[in-house]
């Protein structure tokens, strides 16, 4: 099959991802009260997993890890559409496998639902400058060493994990896949799209920005 390194690194990828959300903030329960303690951890886990993860795999597929990257990079004709829906598949199917395998190996529910509440304008408007600012970061510095953009990227979400109300998911697979887990980094079912219009809302948003300003192009 074309390009399978390139789909399983995004399958894999989102895995990885999720478990490390999931799984730290499961381990920071385990450890703690004190939810800015667990917080910290789970900030400081996602940063430098995403560091990692793109440094290993962003030469083989790009690693989007993320539904709002991959159309992003489809928008702007950097990827054709069969291969941006079969990235967004993926993500989907690897975020979710993700918190199930948390779930697991933290001795819960292969699937729980969250009851937690996530929903209100700041939040909202929250979740769309996070992804806004993510894909900032992205688009502005693809000229950049892959090293340098994983670290962009890992130390970013780390810090607006604080500074967000949303605590910045930014990312429609990893949105859909906490619903599954009835722990610190869930989310309920039913805020799961009005964050996903507002991650669409936040990337649209930039594309046509920087665009704009940036003048960046779509590839020929």
């Amino acid at each position: 099959m074309k390009n399978l390194d390139k789909y399983f690194s995004e399958f894999l990828g989102t895995i990885i991802l999720t478990l490390s959300i999931s799984g730290s903030g499961m381990m920071g329960q385990n450890m703690t009260d004190n939810e800015a303690i667990i917080l910290q951890g789970n900030s400081l886990a996602i940063g430098f997993t995403l560091i990692v993860l793109i440094i290993t795999f962003g030469r083989i597929s790009g690693a989007h890890f993320n539904p709002v990257v991959s159309l992003a990079f489809f928008l702007l004709k950097k990827n054709n559409a069969k291969k941006s829906i079969i990235y967004i598949i993926v993500q989907i199917l690897g975020g979710c496998l993700g918190v199930m395998i948390a779930n697991i190996i933290f001795n819960f529910e292969v699937i729980e639902l969250s009851p937690k509440d996530r929903s209100g304008f700041g939040i909202l408007l929250s979740e769309t400058l996070a992804t806004f600012g993510l894909l900032m970061i992205i688009l502005l510095n693809q000229n950049n060493k892959n090293e340098i953009n994983a670290c962009l990227v890992g130390l970013y979400i780390a810090a607006a994990i604080w500074f967000m109300s949303s605590t910045s998911f930014a990312n429609p697979a990893v949105t859909i896949a906490r619903s599954l887990t009835n722990t610190f980094t869930g989310i309920h079912y039913s805020n799961i799209l009005p964050f996903i219009v507002c991650q669409l809302l936040g990337c649209i948003c930039c594309l046509g920005l920087i665009k704009k300003i940036y003048k960046i192009k779509k590839n020929n």
